[in-house]
């Protein structure tokens, strides 16, 4: 039984052989042809790579849009009266200033209001409420949202399509010599303010 047995496995070894040969020539034809599927984890991070790739495009392309009428170089004219009677004006300064518009119906905005209102303690700002109703609307908005900052009212939104403003909140620092240095559309932390303002100023 032993002598069968043997025979009958070197039989099985055999058989097999011949598919197995088969099988890694398959194999290796398919990789040298590029038919082979790349490994899982391979693939996995490739698609990773093609969705971070497409949404920093769109990122990109949708930021350009929101800026197309955006000025650059000198900045326009900004001298009007307060919500509170004082007289804001963008020129002369001796430090950079941050030109900031918003609304008070604008979501974003609410969420960036209080890193506005941090900013404004130690820095030149100048706030445009666009489209939000009369003076004393947004002295209303301002007190129950405990917001001290000083604020130009734009019901029309003359001023915001004056400084190519298409979307809110909408933020530009303007150098000393009356450039605008920066321009950010949406939300921008209380650092990220104070950065600019400071990058402005060398």
């Amino acid at each position: 039984m032993s002598g069968e047995q043997t025979e009958r496995d070197a039989e099985a070894v055999e058989t097999e052989a011949p598919e197995t040969e088969a099988r890694e020539t398959e194999a290796v034809a398919a990789i040298e042809a590029g038919d082979a599927a790349p490994p899982t984890k391979k693939r996995r991070y490739l698609r990773y790579a093609a969705e971070i790739g497409l949404v920093l495009a769109i990122y990109a392309g949708f930021r350009v849009y929101q800026l197309r009428d955006a000025p650059t170089g000198p900045a326009p004219a900004l001298s009007a009266t307060g919500i509170d009677g004082a007289a804001l004006s963008i020129l002369p300064t001796e430090e950079p200033v941050l030109v900031h518009f918003w609304a008070t119906w604008c979501g974003v905005c609410e969420a960036e209001e209080d890193n506005i209102h941090s900013v404004a303690d130690g820095h030149r700002v100048i706030t445009v409420a666009s489209q939000s109703g009369t003076p004393g609307a947004v002295s209303a908005y301002l007190a129950d949202h405990e917001l001290a900052f000083p604020v130009v009212n734009d019901p029309r939104g003359s001023i915001a399509q004056a400084w190519g403003v298409r979307a809110f909140p909408t933020s530009f620092i303007v150098d000393p010599d009356g450039q605008i240095r920066h321009v950010e559309v949406g939300y921008t932390s209380t650092l990220g303010l104070r950065a600019r303002l400071w990058l402005a100023g060398l």
